[in-house]
C-alpha cells in the first residue's frame, strides 16, 4: 500500500513537472511567433499573442504578485532551473552597439568615422566596450571613454576642428521587414561634442 501512494506521488509531480516544462516552452515559443522573430506568416500573430496570454496565465503570471499559487510556482520554476524555456536556440540575431563619429573639417566638410581595432580579439573587447557603455553603472566612465576614442581617431584626420560621438543600438530587420527590403536601423542612446583645439595644443611640440 505504501509502495503503490508513493508511486502515485512521483507519478503526479513528474507530471505536473513536464507541464511546467510544456507551458514555459510553449509561453517562449508563442512568444517568439508573435513578436514576429520567427519565418511564421504574419496572420499568426495574433493567435500567438493569445497563446501566449493563455501559457502565461496557467503559469500564474496573470496573477497579482502576492497570489500565492503565483509565487509557489514561480519559486518551483527557478527552483527546478526550468523559469525559461529552450528558445534561446533560435538562430535570431541579437542586437548590438555602435559608436558613430561625426568629424567636422576645418574648412566645413563633414565625414563619418568609428575606432578601428587591428585582429579580431581586439574588436571583441571593443564590442564588449560598447555594450557596456550601454548600462547605466557605466554612465560615470562614458563620456571619458568615448573621448579616447574619438580621440585616437581624430589622430588619424588631424585637420578635424570638432567631433561629435554618436552612441546607439543597432537592431537587425525583423523577418517580415527583411522580407519588404529593410535592413538593420540605428536608434541613438546618447551623444558627446568634442572640441579637439585643445587636445591640439597639448599635443604640439613647444
Amino acid at each position: 500500500m505504501y509502495e503503490m501512494s508513493t508511486k502515485g506521488i512521483y507519478a503526479a509531480w513528474f507530471g505536473a513537472h513536464f507541464f511546467l516544462v510544456t507551458a514555459v516552452c510553449f509561453s517562449n515559443v508563442f512568444s517568439l511567433v508573435a513578436e514576429g522573430l520567427t519565418i511564421l506568416p504574419s496572420a499568426l500573430d495574433r493567435y500567438a499573442r493569445k497563446g501566449e496570454l493563455f501559457a502565461a496565465s496557467v503559469l500564474g503570471k496573470e496573477a497579482a504578485a502576492s497570489n500565492p499559487v503565483r509565487r509557489g510556482v514561480a519559486t518551483y520554476l527557478h527552483a527546478t532551473g526550468i523559469q525559461s524555456g529552450y528558445s534561446f536556440f533560435a538562430p535570431n540575431i541579437p542586437s548590438y552597439h555602435k559608436l558613430i563619429l561625426e568629424l567636422y573639417y576645418h574648412d566645413g566638410r563633414v565625414g563619418y568615422d568609428s575606432p578601428h581595432v587591428s585582429g579580431k580579439a581586439a574588436a571583441l573587447r571593443l564590442d564588449s566596450l560598447l555594450d557596456r557603455l550601454a548600462d547605466p553603472l557605466y554612465e560615470p566612465l562614458r563620456e571619458v571613454v568615448v573621448k579616447m576614442l574619438a580621440f585616437s581617431v581624430w589622430q588619424e584626420h588631424p585637420d578635424v576642428e570638432k567631433v561629435r560621438a554618436i552612441f546607439g543600438s543597432v537592431k537587425p530587420p525583423s523577418i517580415s521587414d527583411f522580407e519588404h527590403g529593410k535592413g538593420e536601423s540605428f536608434q541613438p542612446l546618447f551623444s558627446y561634442d568634442f572640441s579637439l583645439r585643445n587636445e591640439k595644443d597639448r599635443s604640439t611640440p613647444q
